[in-house]
């Protein structure tokens, strides 16, 4: 793993809120790290390296009892805070500085039904160090009423470009409920630079597909993407919101964890819950499906072309990683390079 590898520094989607029960903890891998993710008897979220500092046996194999984890080797204690606060081998009259015996924690946050975390490889002094974590303006503390959760096999790059495709929908996702080959319409957007990011300015959504056009009333749609792998489509439709939110977070160099979140504030949509859940479910498997095809082409190391416009959005975001790793490196405020524009392609 190269210091290069991925961007630290950046908050990332670590598990919907609802797969961490209180009282519980669940082991993860991300960019290569053992994450122990749990939930304290309060219900809020915490986050640990899952290593045991004494013999590096996963601290989520053992056991956890709402106020400390134990080690399944040989039974010490740390807090959710990462200090060590028992060593049962110790026998009267030993002594061993337990204060100095610790489990390195990660800040760690729940915001809408989904837990997050943050990444580096230095921990910040104090939260006000901390980049601003993502929210999904104008629907409150709801949590999602849909989420779909896969891995991919690719790096985290092919995986941001593929998020980021204007174009491919019409020929991946073939559904009668999404636009077809023979529907493509040339589309004209602004972009807008936004925090660690762009915009896609607001505006009526497209008119060739089912589901926008079954939503009714006044329709608009802004989607915004932000570092590291964040994508939020948030439809207006007169007071009412509906917003879906990808997220990707790498597990390896080869593997990501993709989820998909679809969020509304109207009553009745809750009625196609389960129409919804399967649909997403689809929609992202053939994400998925487009991406294996690519990995048989990627092992002849072919040479890939960017082009105008209709793949502008990715040489954004491989401008936008060379920034944000200038500015760790230089230590200083991150300088969005993105710039307003038009963009034109047929979709």
């Amino acid at each position: 793993m190269t210091d290069d590898t991925y961007l630290m520094g950046l908050w990332y989607l670590a598990i919907p809120g609802r797969h961490v029960k209180t009282g519980r903890m669940v082991g993860k891998v991300f960019m290569e790290r053992p994450i122990l993710l749990g939930r304290r008897t309060d219900g809020t979220p915490f986050a640990l390296r899952d290593l045991c500092p004494h013999r590096g046996v996963q601290l989520s194999k053992g056991s956890f009892d709402g106020e400390c984890v134990t080690c399944p080797f040989h039974g010490w204690r740390f807090d959710t805070g990462g200090h060590c606060t028992a060593i049962p081998s110790l026998a009267e009259g030993q002594t061993v500085g337990i204060d100095k015996i610790s489990v390195r924690t990660f800040p760690c946050r729940e915001i809408q039904g989904n837990i997050w975390i943050y990444l580096s490889d230095a921990a910040p002094e104090d939260d006000a160090a901390l980049p601003s974590l993502f929210t999904i303006p104008e629907i409150g503390a709801r949590t999602s009423h849909v989420t779909t959760t896969l891995i991919f096999d690719t790096a985290m790059d092919n995986a941001v470009f593929g998020l980021l495709d204007p174009a491919h929908g019409a020929y991946v996702h073939r559904s009668r409920l999404w636009r077809q080959p023979d529907t493509l319409k040339e589309k004209a957007k602004a972009y807008e630079p936004s925090p660690l990011g762009f915009t896609m300015v607001r505006h009526p959504p497209s008119s060739n597909s089912v589901i926008y056009r079954a939503l009714g009333g006044d329709r608009t749609t802004e989607i915004s993407f932000r570092l590291p792998g964040i994508r939020l489509e948030h439809v207006r439709v007169g007071a009412h919101h509906i917003c879906n939110l990808t997220t990707i977070t790498p597990l390896d160099g080869q593997h990501v964890e993709v989820t998909n979140c679809l969020y509304w504030t109207q009553r009745w949509l809750t009625l196609f819950t389960p129409f919804l859940s399967r649909f997403s479910q689809k929609f992202l498997a053939q994400d998925q499906w487009i991406i294996g095809l690519q990995n048989e082409g990627l092992k002849f190391n072919p040479r890939m072309m960017l082009i105008n416009d209709a793949d502008m959005l990715q040489k954004w975001y491989v401008r936008l990683k060379k920034e944000w790793r200038a500015a760790q490196q230089e230590e200083r405020a991150f300088v969005n390079p993105v710039k307003p524009a038009t963009l034109r392609w047929r979709t």
